[in-house]
């Protein structure tokens, strides 16, 4: 293979390989209602426009010193794009999407699929799989973004990426992010020379000690957020924390006025990704198989992604329509002892301040990065000990504002359901598209046999909110 055809993973993308797991595949999966898309169109589209992103062209093969991408020689969109015919009620569809989800995606080419039902009730679905290692879900979205324009006669103006593999931009910007966390030799002072004049010889005894005051409180806080972050309790045993089996089912809600989340969010001060966690700490406790002495000293908690793009060093910092993954992970204690809905939302809203303020979602994205290079018999011990740490996956990903269309057709709703990493086998998700927002819930059988139970208990949730009518 050709060094023009092969380059190194980064860690962050790497790492989802390495956590992968049977009962539990780091694959994202999308889905979108597209009005009378057919599958020449899609297939064209996905031609034309989708394979653009060079990445898309290639697979992760493992061979030392870690993961590469390998571009696929046999490539072909036909092999990643299959149509079912049948005319789905929408519980088929439903039923349809959650028999994808368990379906393994080939090593031996590209880890991504895209699956159409051009007959199914409500228009066509379209459905995307895709292995974590290829990208987040901020990036995907910003791929949909651009390729599905705001009118059905306005083509892509631009779109796709090169697949660089500039890996040694990452170990100078990772030395420079380690500078600026712990001042090194570059931000010291000269050393004192005793024949200096007295004015400069203090000049540099006061830069000394302002440098040493710095590296003081930055070590002092380094060593305290890593700490915090360690010592956090694990989850207490409960229905939602069985092993797992390996077969999941997906559902997904109607379309919920996006308008509704924001009054909530106005009357109660709070945030919509705070009305989210809401919705789950209510949906999750009858669920959790306590009795309420136990509930009272439940810990439970949500592993939620965060952006980190704003967080990294420019030298990190993705171009516009660049994959990867560039997110960590805060774990918030969801409040299931919470007798009413505003309580609850409170108590959420506290946590998520004081989270958002730390360190942990860089602190988590760099340990999650690591996977890679811990080596194989202690990889899923040390994941296993992170993400015992939480009982679900709880994502928000906001859309556009307005209505897109793909190859031409009206786009009418956009869902996504997040992997669960480690043990963690219930997901929930949260889409805003043109002004509305769906709920979606993905769960291993062993801790959910049935996720829209789970999906109307959130939606109930949300009507016992103030101004939730």
């Amino acid at each position: 293979m050709s060094q023009e055809q092969s380059h190194l993973l980064l860690p962050a993308d790497s790492a989802w390989l390495a956590l992968e797991r049977p009962d539990n595949p780091m694959t994202i999966t999308v889905m979108l209602r597209v009005e009378g898309l057919t599958a020449p169109r899609l297939r064209a589209f996905l031609k034309d426009y989708w394979v653009a992103w060079e990445r898309f062209l290639h697979r992760p093969v493992e061979r030392m010193p870690g993961w590469w991408w390998e571009r696929d020689p046999g490539f072909d969109v036909r092999h990643h794009l299959d149509v079912a015919i049948d005319r789905f009620t929408r519980d088929e569809l439903q039923d349809w999407v959650s028999a994808r989800l368990n379906q393994p995606l080939p090593l031996f080419r590209p880890m991504w699929k895209f699956w159409l039902a051009p007959n199914a009730e409500g228009g066509a679905a379209v459905l995307l799989r895709m292995h974590h290692c290829y990208a987040d879900g901020l990036s995907l979205m910003s791929i949909f973004d651009r390729l599905c324009p705001p009118s059905p006669r306005q083509p892509p103006a631009l779109y796709g990426a090169p697949e660089n593999g500039d890996f040694a931009r990452w170990t100078g910007a990772a030395q420079a992010w380690l500078e600026r966390l712990v001042p090194t030799s570059s931000g010291q002072s000269e050393p004192v020379d005793d024949k200096a004049p007295a004015s400069q010889a203090a000049s540099s005894v006061e830069q000394a000690g302002q440098w040493l005051e710095q590296f003081a409180q930055r070590g002092l806080k380094l060593v305290n957020e890593v700490t915090d972050f360690l010592v956090e309790p694990e989850d207490s045993p409960s229905d939602l924390r069985r092993p797992l089996l390996g077969r999941r089912h997906c559902r997904w809600s109607g379309p919920v006025p996006l308008e509704r989340f924001r009054n909530i969010a106005e009357a109660t001060n709070v945030t919509i990704n705070d009305v989210l966690l809401g919705c789950v700490a209510a949906a999750v406790r009858p669920r959790l198989g306590l009795g309420s002495e136990d509930l009272e000293d439940a810990v439970l908690h949500a592993a939620v992604p965060v952006d980190i793009r704003h967080r990294l060093p420019e030298e990190l910092v993705p171009e516009p329509g660049e994959l990867g993954n560039y997110f960590g992970t805060v774990f918030v204690p969801l409040p299931v002892d919470g007798e009413s809905p505003l309580e609850r939302l409170y108590r959420i809203k506290q946590e998520t301040r004081r989270l958002k303020k730390s360190w942990q979602p860089g602190l988590s994205w760099g340990l999650t990065a690591s996977a890679s290079v811990i080596p194989e018999p202690l990889r899923h011990p040390v994941a296993d000990t992170f993400y015992r740490k939480a009982s679900a996956v709880v994502s928000n990903v906001p859309g556009t504002r307005e209505a897109r269309y793909l190859a031409g057709c009206p786009i009418t709703e956009q869902m996504f359901w997040v992997p669960q990493a480690g043990s963690i086998g219930l997901g929930v998700s949260i889409v805003s598209y043109a002004g509305q927002v769906q709920f979606g819930v993905v769960a291993d059988e062993s801790v959910m046999a049935d996720p829209s139970a789970f999906l109307d208990d959130c939606l109930l949730e949300l009507d016992r909110f103030p101004a939730g009518s």
